[in-house]
């Protein structure tokens, strides 16, 4: 089975979802019916996702399925944050930059690009 498509191959557009058939046997039901907030994430942000809650939320254990690191690990959800419409605060405090420092979460190198507010990808 295919997966949705997005948008309209034509045009660009939004599509909207009018019929739903069953697998099984010859029911169908048509009408309008809205996508979720996940049907319009790419794949890698479903898998990231999928990841993520098999990890129980842990960024330590994501490190190490994706071999990221922290930042990276961060600046992926909150891509996939985005994704869902949402505004994503992107400043890191100085304690928390500290923090995972000393955690050995991060370089020094990262640090002071946290530090710094540069792009740590």
């Amino acid at each position: 089975m295919k997966n949705t498509l997005k948008c309209c191959p034509n045009c660009g557009k939004d599509l909207m979802i009018t019929r739903y058939t069953c697998t099984n046997c010859p029911t169908e039901i048509t009408g309008f019916f809205s996508e979720s907030k996940f049907s319009k994430l790419s794949e890698e942000d479903l898998h990231f996702i999928e990841l993520f809650v098999m990890s129980r939320g842990n960024i330590k254990e994501l490190e190490k399925k994706l071999n990221l690191s922290y930042p990276s690990v961060r600046s992926r959800l909150d891509q996939v944050i985005k994704a869902f419409g949402h505004e994503v605060e992107s400043e890191i405090s100085q304690m928390e930059v500290l923090d995972l420092l000393d955690a050995g979460e991060i370089t020094m190198d990262e640090a002071l690009k946290l530090l710094k507010g540069e792009s740590y990808e």
